[in-house]
């Protein structure tokens, strides 16, 4: 069974392209080398900086060791964030994906 971590915030929509380059830098390399990490997405609304990243892990072990290294992962983006970034753990109960 595979489970989620979201992790979701609200920006200034200029501060938006920062998040995306450290997204894409510092997390996205960090995270493919994660012991069962699968995929991730990062969603972002340019005109209200809302932001929401989705990783998938391949087992809850694996979801749960990966807290850590999400947590240091978290603390590159709190300058661009004027309220904490809120973090949640999902089950994965469905997936559609095109063949």
């Amino acid at each position: 069974m595979k489970y989620a971590r979201m992790v979701s915030g609200k920006t200034t929509p200029d501060k938006l392209d920062a998040v995306i380059q450290l997204w894409h830098e510092f997390v996205m390399p960090s995270a493919k080398v994660q012991k069962g990490f699968v995929n991730a997405r990062l969603l972002v609304d340019r005109e209200s900086g809302q932001v929401v990243s989705v990783g998938l892990w391949e087992s809850k072990a694996d979801f749960e060791n990966s807290v850590r290294w999400n947590a240091g992962q978290l603390t590159r983006f709190t300058s661009l964030f004027p309220e904490p970034l809120e973090v949640g753990g999902y089950e994965l109960a469905g997936e559609a994906l095109k063949e």
